[in-house]
């Protein structure tokens, strides 16, 4: 049998955003740095991270990631998210439970309008000429560190970003009910770049993942593109079994 989740969500629905509907229209951020690192996780949290919806992937993974956005409706922003790589259904995705954002306004929009679980945050992100280095500073503390060091030029054929999951709660029939909003940006690469993943600090409780212990680094990339912020498509009821959770939107 595949291994499922075994986490409830809705102790943490009360970090979970509102949305009051669920037709918001695509929106393209020109010029985005995008820095991604991905570290294996102890595997004594292989379904603990999880709801039952999603299965966990193998070896369990975790991917940092930070986005430097100059130009946006709201404004110029910084944006980081940690991530827990999953399948819902056979397709890879990776669930959002926390990120953290430098603007107010941004951080409002893209709760309201993509369902990103977003709160206040020193976020910055910063490319130098051997290392690209991001850092969350949150009350105070330092809740994340990660670097790709010695970078080295690829194509941007040669980077996937899997789609989020990001738990939100949302306005429906009346009710508020608690789900998963799939969250996939289209992305076209003016530049990319490849190198040694670091993961200093990080702190798993800040970003709503306490039993992730980092183990191995696998990847660690950077980017320079456009970012298409998509429609919303699908949705995840996290409690249901995976072969029942996943509810097509008729605007699809």
């Amino acid at each position: 049998m595949p291994l499922t989740g075994t986490r409830d969500l809705s102790s943490l629905a009360g970090d979970a955003p509102l949305m009051p509907a669920l037709d918001t229209e695509p929106i393209t951020l020109e010029g985005v740095e995008v820095l991604q690192v991905m570290e294996e996780i102890d595997d004594a949290a292989i379904t603990s991270l999880l709801p039952p919806a999603l299965h966990p992937t193998i070896p369990p993974t975790l991917t940092a990631v930070f986005w430097r956005v100059r130009l946006s409706p709201w404004g110029p922003f910084e944006l980081a998210q940690v991530r827990i790589g999953c399948r819902a259904g056979a397709r890879p995705r990776a669930l959002l439970l926390r990120a953290f954002c430098n603007s107010e306004p941004a951080a409002e929009a893209l709760a309201r309008g993509w369902g990103l679980p977003v709160v206040s945050g020193d976020v910055r992100m910063r490319h130098y000429y051997d290392r690209v280095v991001g850092r969350v500073v949150a009350a105070g503390k330092l809740v994340l560190e990660a670097q790709l060091v010695d970078p080295e030029a690829i194509s941007g054929a040669d980077i996937q970003y899997i789609a989020n999951l990001n738990l939100a709660r949302l306005e429906r029939n009346g009710t508020v009910q608690l789900r998963l909003v799939q969250f996939d940006p289209e992305y076209v690469f003016h530049k990319a770049e490849r190198g040694r993943p670091e993961l200093g600090a990080f702190d798993a409780a800040a970003w709503n993942v306490p039993d992730a212990v980092p183990d191995w680094p696998i990847s660690a990339s950077y980017a320079l593109c456009d970012i298409e912020l998509p429609q919303i498509r699908y949705l995840v009821d996290p409690a249901k079994p995976p072969l029942q959770a996943v509810e097509r939107l008729a605007h699809v």
